[in-house]
């Protein structure tokens, strides 16, 4: 990971972000787990430049193979991205990341050890899963309020809200769903299918304001390489357009699911009282 390598810096940011899901719902101190989730976060900050430039690359490299695009501007791109990533690379001190790494590690090897001498009583290990299921119930009524908010319009903004609401509910239902040791249901299917289309949806749509910085900083200015990276711009919106039919396509299900989470999680609520 330190060197930089793709799948690495993504599973450690996918790593990090299950590990501060699971925080609250552990018997450890709410500071501890405050402190360690505050260190995960910057964790995966750390390595978020380098993953976005990384998957914009891949973008690029996607549209070279159509051969819709005119290849001079790919080449502007290509060496913009690469110019980015050094950057980016440059930022992020190896010694300080190992250090931060270390430092997370031992933590978790801390708190695991803790959780493992712990006396959970069957009342309190039922407690935990009540949480998680109250946890999975606010975050399906947060979903439906972000996907109402967007509507059926093309507003990146608002998409990137459900995009992010849709995120969160899937590793809420990961959890819940491996605490009764289920691996991959159709809930779950759902829910990633969904988080992919609109994450890419949202690269396409990060990678379209990167072609407009391009443009404006065309030195000395070029109007035959405007129009070429007007080319790109126009290509990757017709691809945000044909995903976005498919997520307005799919609200109908993304809120039945919703619904369904919200009575799973009152029924919960209803057997705890009773």
């Amino acid at each position: 990971m330190e060197s930089g390598d793709t799948g690495a810096v993504h599973r450690a940011r996918v790593a990090s972000r299950r590990l501060r899901e699971l925080l609250p719902v552990l018997q450890i101190e709410p500071a501890a787990a405050h402190k360690l989730g505050r260190r995960l976060r910057k964790l995966a900050g750390r390595l978020g430049g380098v993953r976005e430039v990384d998957v914009l690359t891949e973008l690029v490299g996607e549209l070279r193979q159509s051969s819709r695009v005119p290849a001079r501007a790919l080449k502007r791109l290509t060496d913009e991205l690469g110019a980015a990533r050094e950057h980016e690379k440059r930022g992020r001190s190896r010694k300080g990341l190992s250090a931060d790494l270390r430092r997370v590690l031992r933590r978790l090897e801390a708190v695991a050890s803790e959780l493992e001498g712990a006396d959970r009583g069957r009342a309190r290990g039922r407690g935990w899963r009540w949480a998680i299921e109250a946890r999975v119930a606010h975050r399906a009524s947060a979903l439906k309020s972000a996907a109402r908010d967007a509507g059926a319009m093309f507003v990146p903004e608002r998409l990137h809200q459900v995009r992010l609401a849709i995120k969160k509910l899937r590793y809420g239902v990961e959890l819940s769903a491996e605490s009764i040791g289920l691996k991959n249901t159709a809930d779950l299917r759902l829910l990633r299918r969904e988080q992919e289309l609109l994450g890419r949806l949202r690269d396409l749509q990060v990678l379209v304001e990167r072609v407009r910085r391009v443009q404006v900083g065309l030195t000395p200015p070029d109007l035959a390489a405007w129009r070429e990276l007007d080319a790109v711009v126009i290509a990757l919106d017709g691809q945000c357009r044909r995903l976005h039919a498919r997520y307005v396509k799919d609200r109908v299900a993304l809120n039945s699911l919703c619904d369904r989470l919200g009575v799973r999680a009152s029924s919960a609520a209803a057997r705890r009282a009773g």
